[in-house]
């Protein structure tokens, strides 16, 4: 496939997803990735130094990354789009890259979320117009498998770590299987990474017990998916010995999503109407998780983040209803990660003294 100029094309860091959007623009549209370091209190500062003072924790985090991909080489962002007031921001960091003196192509996805082929085709075709539909079909379906596979390693890796035998080696294999992912050049790449990190986990011993503590990880979409944002939550608490789930991935939010029409019957006590872009499906997790008996709720937000504050009440009906605990953890751009240790180890002595008298 012929570069119509060559591109060194850069996406905000998202959880584990740039490997994901990596391969598609190597792959798919023959151009190069420039992968920025990965996020760090750095990271923060940036965005937060640039961005207005009162819009989300999220923003500040993607445009502090924006600025390190332009600095370690970038020509060309791609911005994500959202279905909050993410969505307006490609506009804002962009115009805020701008004043900064960056020279850059840009290109924001919100500006082409019709729903029609034809208008992410124009997107797509700013990164290589001489892209051929087919291999840009190709790798994006492998792009999409490697996305599924890195969702489900992780469930897989969050709920077993805190009761296996070596946690040290158990890590090792997630960190490998994630470097596989880096490397993937082809669909072989993408399912022998997987099977061969699925195959080293399920050959390690595992020992949960019959009443293993489970605690399901809901909240705003970024910050409950990105290990930077919340301070390495999911995996401080499998190291308690803790079985995390935490359902809000992209495979469940954006491709097998039951949609709004087909959750609200299952929460209708608790919510008639459409809140925001997570909070039906948090609502459903949340009664979902607690009808199956889990030991505790941990509810992620960032700070200002609206929607997820409206449920906030909901959850605590749930909780009262249900009687299960819920522990709100609520970040910014200040914070350290230390109150949130002690609020974490507090929230994990509780649910444990519970579940010994319960048993």
């Amino acid at each position: 496939m012929a570069k119509s100029e060559e591109l060194k094309v850069a996406f905000p860091m998202i959880a584990n997803y740039n490997d994901v959007v990596r391969y598609f623009v190597e792959v798919g549209m023959n151009q190069t990735y420039i992968r920025q370091p990965k996020m760090t209190r750095r990271t923060m500062k940036l965005g937060a130094k640039y961005a207005p003072d009162m819009v989300c924790t999220p923003f500040k985090t993607i445009l502090g990354s924006m600025i390190e991909a332009l600095e370690a080489g970038a020509d060309t962002l791609i911005m994500v789009f959202g279905y909050c007031r993410l969505g307006y921001y490609g506009e804002l960091a962009e115009r805020i890259l701008r004043d900064l003196g960056y020279e850059f192509n840009y290109i924001n996805m919100a500006d082409y979320t019709t729903g029609k082929y034809k208008d992410y085709l124009k997107a797509l075709k700013k990164i290589n117009p001489k892209a051929k539909k087919i291999g840009m079909m190709k790798a994006g379906l492998e792009a999409l498998k490697m996305m599924q596979n890195i969702d489900a390693i992780e469930e897989y890796y969050y709920q077993n770590l805190g009761f296996c035998e070596d946690p040290v080696k158990y890590k090792s294999i997630y960190t490998r299987f994630m470097h596989d992912m880096h490397k993937a050049k082809n669909s072989e790449d993408i399912n022998e990474g997987y099977n061969k990190a699925l195959e080293a986990f399920q050959s390690m011993p595992v020992h949960k017990g019959e009443l293993p503590l489970k605690v399901a990880v809901l909240g705003e979409y970024f910050t409950v998916m990105d290990e930077f944002s919340n301070f390495n939550l999911e995996q401080d608490l499998a190291m308690m010995g803790v079985e995390v789930h935490r359902w809000m991935n992209v495979t469940h939010r954006n491709l097998h999503y039951p949609g709004e029409k087909n959750l609200h019957p299952r929460i209708q006590e608790y919510c008639q109407y459409e809140m925001g872009p997570t909070s039906s499906a948090n609502i459903w997790y949340a009664k979902e998780c607690a009808e199956k008996g889990f030991d505790g709720i941990i509810h992620v937000k960032s700070a200002g983040c609206t929607p997820e504050i409206d449920i906030m009440p909901v959850l605590s009906r749930i909780s009262s209803d249900f009687k299960i605990p819920i522990l709100y953890l609520t970040y910014d751009a200040q914070d350290g990660d230390a109150g949130f240790q002690t609020r974490l180890e507090a929230f994990y002595d509780m649910i444990e003294m519970r579940k010994k008298v319960n048993i």
